[in-house]
């Protein structure tokens, strides 16, 4: 299946000017969301993963069934006042201000071996934080995977150093 097909283009959204690339038409077909789910699965299998962190919000919904398909821990990567205990957090910078994102302290522990996963690569901005919150764990971050990559937006290179992948590519 071309997973590309299954994804909704909405212009000028959420401003003008912007083609907003809408994944939840791919998540609602079971055949399309299982077949994401196991070209994510493959590309991790060599790497050991013990937790994937999934960035707010759609890289829960990505992550979660990720970690589940490779037998792997999940970790949520929250805004800021979200997570009940003791957190860490992540500040970074985006195109007119700043953003922050936090784990739970006692969420990864040492040497653990994480993939970071969500469901756009754009600038590269959230993924990054989340790697570093990993970083600042102690884990070691072993890949990053995504269901969309907007290429042009050269995300990619702010994770240069990274095993860095993604399913469709725009």
């Amino acid at each position: 299946m071309d997973l590309k097909q299954t994804i909704r283009n909405i212009p000028d959204f959420p401003k003008e000017g912007i083609l907003f690339r809408d994944i939840t038409t791919l998540l609602k077909d079971a055949d399309a969301y299982e077949q994401l789910i196991s070209e994510l699965a493959d590309s991790l299998k060599a790497y050991d993963v013990d937790i994937v962190i999934g960035p707010e919000a759609r890289g829960f919904v990505i992550g979660s069934a990720l970690a589940y398909a490779i037998h792997a821990g999940f970790v949520v990567a929250r805004k800021p006042g979200k997570l009940p205990c003791k957190t860490m957090r992540f500040e970074y910078g985006l195109e007119y201000g700043s953003d922050t994102l936090e784990i739970h302290e006692d969420a990864i522990k040492p040497g653990q071996r994480v993939a970071i996963v969500d469901d756009l690569l754009a600038t590269g901005g959230t993924a990054l934080a989340t790697i570093k919150l990993a970083e600042q764990a102690g884990a070691t971050v072993v890949a990053a995977r995504f269901a969309i990559e907007l290429c042009d937006l050269n995300g990619r290179e702010l994770l240069k150093g990274y095993d860095v992948d993604s399913v469709i590519k725009y």
